[in-house]
């Protein structure tokens, strides 16, 4: 829906998002969603609501009769508004795939049309306590671990590998996403409330470095100056746990993350490796040498 509303006010409309969840963006690390709806929402034509459901739409004719969409609250279920709209895009993601497959006559059981699988994305009868099925392997959307075409074409090969006998499981912490907005907003890893929660959990310390756009001369020079990079990190080991960006090519700069994130690179180590100057990857050696003390300026 952000990148669809990025278009199209774009082109001169108007947009309007529905949220059944009490924050848009409702996935994203908070404090780039923050820096995101001033950048890609406040400044634009656009209006939302959240916590409500569009509980029925009906279809207009283009010129003649708007579309109708009606709300009610997410909670009590009450009619809140409705609104008249030229068109109606529904943008709520995907399901998967999987009825009419037989899935139950092998015995495996599935969630909302998922199937469960094991690190190794051999399929299991059930996902609580299942058992693996022989010789039956599922990627992509259907194993509903990570949406994307990248992480649907990782586990792709890793389920080769182990077919034919090379062990192999997919780091899905070290797989990058992306949003492709103007600006893009990129990121690999827990979000930091995320990352909060599983140091306290795991026992460890979680540290923050950030790095600015407004600080990078190649984004100055694009006019593109908005925009950070946060880098959360494991005090006690030094290791990258996540990236959040917002920034011009965002969804570039995030890929050198996402392999120190696989790598176990330690932000001691990113520290002391050159960028190239002047690079946008500059706003990511901002963000690694303050992790451990040092300036980049």
């Amino acid at each position: 829906g952000l990148e669809f509303s990025d278009v199209y006010t774009a082109l001169g409309s108007e947009v309007t998002f529905i949220e059944a969840l009490p924050n848009i963006m409702p996935t994203f690390d908070r404090e780039i969603a923050k820096l995101a709806e001033r950048l890609l929402i406040r400044e634009r034509p656009i209006d939302y609501r959240t916590g409500v459901f569009a509980s029925e739409v009906t279809p207009g004719i283009p010129g003649e009769k708007p579309v109708t969409i009606k709300m009610i609250d997410a909670n009590t279920k009450e009619h809140v508004e409705t609104l008249e709209v030229d068109a109606c895009m529904v943008a709520t993601g995907r399901v998967p795939n999987t009825q009419n497959m037989g899935l139950e006559d092998s015995g495996i059981e599935t969630q909302r049309g998922f199937v469960a699988v094991d690190e190794k994305m051999r399929v299991l009868t059930k996902h609580e306590d299942g058992e693996v099925v022989p010789n039956v392997w599922c990627i992509g959307d259907a194993n509903g671990k990570m949406m994307l075409a990248h992480a649907a074409s990782a586990q792709g090969i890793s389920a080769i590998e182990n077919i034919v006998g090379r062990e192999h499981a997919v780091n899905h912490d070290a797989i990058p996403a992306a949003c492709f907005t103007h600006p893009e907003i990129a990121m690999v890893g827990p979000t930091e409330e995320q990352a909060i929660e599983r140091a306290e959990k795991e026992g460890w310390t979680l540290g923050k470095s950030q790095g600015s756009f407004r600080a990078n001369s190649k984004a100055l020079a694009e006019l593109e100056g908005n925009g950070m990079a946060k880098v959360l990190y494991n005090k006690d080991t030094g290791k990258v746990v996540a990236v959040h960006i917002i920034g011009i090519h965002a969804a570039d700069l995030i890929q050198e993350c996402s392999n120190a994130v696989a790598a176990g690179t330690t932000v001691q180590e990113l520290s002391m490796m050159v960028h190239t100057h002047p690079t946008l990857c500059e706003v990511l050696d901002e963000a690694f040498k303050g992790a451990v003390g040092m300036s980049a300026h």
